[in-house]
């Protein structure tokens, strides 16, 4: 397959993809969420303010973010995951 550049850069997707599976297989992916958790209340206020915001420019879900058939993601966990 040839590569596009922009959001068509097959190479890319592929090495993120690849890299994704990678890291959810390391066991490594609670201690990150532990780590991206608010240090303060403050900083958990203006999280939620930012999702507050993020949603509100929203249209509503994506349909098209959904699962599909033969899609590449996984309902089942990673061999390895917590």
């Amino acid at each position: 397959m040839g590569k596009v550049q922009g959001e068509g850069d097959y190479e890319s997707a592929k090495k993120f993809d690849d890299d994704e599976v990678a890291f959810v297989k390391s066991g490594r992916v609670d201690k990150a969420a532990r780590d991206a958790e608010p240090k303060s209340q403050a900083e958990a206020d203006e999280m939620k303010k930012a999702e507050e915001i993020g949603k509100s420019r929203s249209k509503g879900e994506d349909a098209s973010a959904k699962k599909k058939p033969g899609s590449r993601v996984s309902d089942k966990p990673v061999s390895g995951a917590k």
